[in-house]
């Protein structure tokens, strides 16, 4: 058992401060990345102080229909009376949790899967991949809006569709990086001194194979706000009277609400384009402080 211990202290990072400086330095020289990051540091406060921050109830419906911005109501109302301001604070509180708990979803099923596929091979190694061949041969998107048709489409099913399908990417990921690693000295060390596979996997590999996962996760919650927003534009999303920006999108299926309501549509457009830009942005800045061989 002390020399299992020993050679785990051995398999983790000698000085994990120095490594977290290093990254946080690399990560501010990145611009544009620092800017993203309070961005969205931003957007994450709002979702979680909405009930504080919004001036209405996001469903109460009013008497003033679709009425162009004023002192009353910042970015006017819909077609139903309420505050576009209200609805668009609280959509970003199902926008961001949707990126966050799918991309949670599909990352753990992706780390376990990519995990046992790059440990241990063979047989089970071929099953796995080719599984993950067949879920990303479809078009992701066709193949999401076919399962919500199925299924129903609501807040929770959106999460679990996009959660259960995103997998295959992380899942190689993991896979090319335990293939890397399973190699080294401190695997073979520990496998010699009989430590089991589990500890091995979690304790030992998992740790040195985090930083293209955490990336990928980043990205991920991008793409999920995009298909969140989609979804909820097509009716197959998050559903009336829940406010999200993807729905409140569909008001700008009008040609005549295009040209001369901007306030209906515009505000919740920008929300999108801006929350994924900087999370991009953030990836980025992840991307190249936690990979050493790219010069910043």
């Amino acid at each position: 058992m002390a020399a299992v211990t020993k050679m785990e202290k051995q398999s983790k990072p000698s000085d994990n401060h120095s490594y977290l400086s290093f990254v946080i330095r690399r990560f501010r020289r990145h611009k544009l990345a620092v800017a993203g990051l309070v961005v969205v540091v931003l957007l994450v406060l709002v979702a979680l102080l909405a009930p504080v921050i919004a001036p209405y109830n996001p469903n109460d419906i009013g008497t003033d229909f679709q009425a162009s911005p004023s002192a009353t109501h910042l970015l006017g109302t819909d077609a139903l009376g309420r505050d576009v301001v209200s609805r668009l604070i609280y959509g970003t509180r199902i926008s961001l949790s949707v990126g966050v708990v799918s991309v949670g979803l599909y990352v753990s099923i992706g780390i376990i899967l990519g995990a046992v596929a790059g440990y241990y091979g063979g047989i089970v190694d071929t099953i796995i991949m080719r599984v993950s061949d067949m879920v990303m041969a479809f078009p992701s998107l066709m193949l999401i809006l076919v399962v919500v048709s199925l299924i129903g489409p609501s807040i929770y099913n959106v999460m679990l569709v996009l959660g259960l399908l995103g997998w295959p990417q992380v899942t190689r990921i993991v896979r090319g990086e335990f293939l890397k690693l399973r190699g080294q000295d401190f695997v073979q060390a520990g496998r010699a001194l009989g430590a089991p596979d589990v500890r091995l996997i979690f304790r030992h590999l998992l740790p040195n194979a985090l930083s293209p996962v955490l990336v990928a996760a980043t990205f991920g919650t991008a793409v999920a706000i995009l298909s969140e927003a989609a979804l909820s534009f097509l009716g197959m999303g998050v559903q009336p009277p829940t406010a999200s920006w993807g729905n409140m999108l569909a008001d700008a299926q009008s040609l005549s609400i295009l040209e001369s309501m901007p306030w209906l549509w515009l505000p919740a457009g920008i929300a999108i384009f801006l929350s994924v830009l900087c999370i991009n942005f953030v990836g980025d800045g992840l991307r190249d402080a936690l990979d050493p061989r790219l010069k910043l």
